[in-house]
């Protein structure tokens, strides 16, 4: 288990630093190709998404899968459990979105919820929350163990940062919807949000599963490295030679109009 990330870490907001349209265009390809080599290969992945509200979280999410073929990936937007999950293991609702061959789970929000938000306010147990390291733990290792790919990254944003942006949502009639009541509720329980996420970090940045915490103070800067980060864990864990074309689909094609196959250089 780590006990090093501190939050304060992250807090220093460097600007991007070069052309941001070209940059993103750049790594948006990058995992155009990334998500393609994952679908010829069969594989599973799961992105976990936390942070604090205003964060950068659902934008970095939106640009990241611009790309993506919607066939093969899914964002679930996590919010309050239902009657019919809150009468279940809390992991439960997470094991019905977890994904299959060639797909990928985007998790904006996730089971972490119970070692923050229901601890903070309240909603289970001490003894659930306490509980819920060993749980997510062990639940995430499951996952790898199967062959899932996992991987988790945490926005975080300074107190300033965060007023901007509530108020840039406030001053802007098209983005109002994106801010509520339980964002000032949760911003005057920031101390306790903070001791919070220092206890997740301590019990459950794994070395199969760790963490890795986003500088989300400069939104390009932010969406930029999250991006790169997932683009290089997804093709360290992808094979690094492709698969020659199915025999059967070449002789169809043969038959259908004359294909030849290339031949290499």
């Amino acid at each position: 288990m780590s006990k090093h990330i501190k939050l304060s870490d992250y807090e220093d907001g460097k600007k991007f630093d070069g052309d941001y349209s070209d940059a993103l265009k750049e790594i948006q390809e990058r995992l155009a190709h990334v998500h393609f080599e994952h679908i010829i290969h069969g594989n599973r992945t799961i992105l976990v998404f936390e942070g604090w509200d205003a964060a950068g979280k659902g934008g970095c999410i939106r640009r990241m899968t611009a790309e993506w073929d919607p066939r093969y990936f899914e964002v679930y937007p996590i919010g309050a459990p239902t009657r019919e999950e809150k009468d279940r293991h809390f992991l439960w609702r997470f094991w019905k979105r977890l994904p299959g061959s060639r797909e990928i789970a985007v998790f904006d929000r996730s089971w972490y919820g119970r070692v923050l938000v229901e601890r903070v306010e309240g909603y289970c147990s001490k003894a659930d929350w306490k509980r819920g390291y060993d749980e997510i733990n062990e639940f995430e290792a499951q996952q790898i163990d199967g062959g899932t790919n996992l991987v988790k990254l945490f926005f975080h944003v300074t107190q300033d940062a965060q007023d901007q942006r509530f108020a840039d949502r406030l001053n802007t009639p098209d983005k109002r919807w994106k801010i509520t009541k339980d964002d000032f509720r949760n911003r005057a329980k920031r101390d306790d949000y903070l001791e919070a996420m220092e206890d997740m970090f301590k019990q459950t940045d794994t070395r199969w599963a760790p963490w890795k915490v986003i500088d989300g103070n400069d939104k390009k800067a932010a969406r930029i490295a999250a991006m790169t980060y997932v683009a290089e864990t997804l093709e360290a864990a992808l094979p690094k030679e492709l698969p020659d074309a199915d025999p059967e689909l070449v002789k169809l094609a043969e038959e259908a109009f004359g294909y030849k196959p290339k031949t290499a250089e």
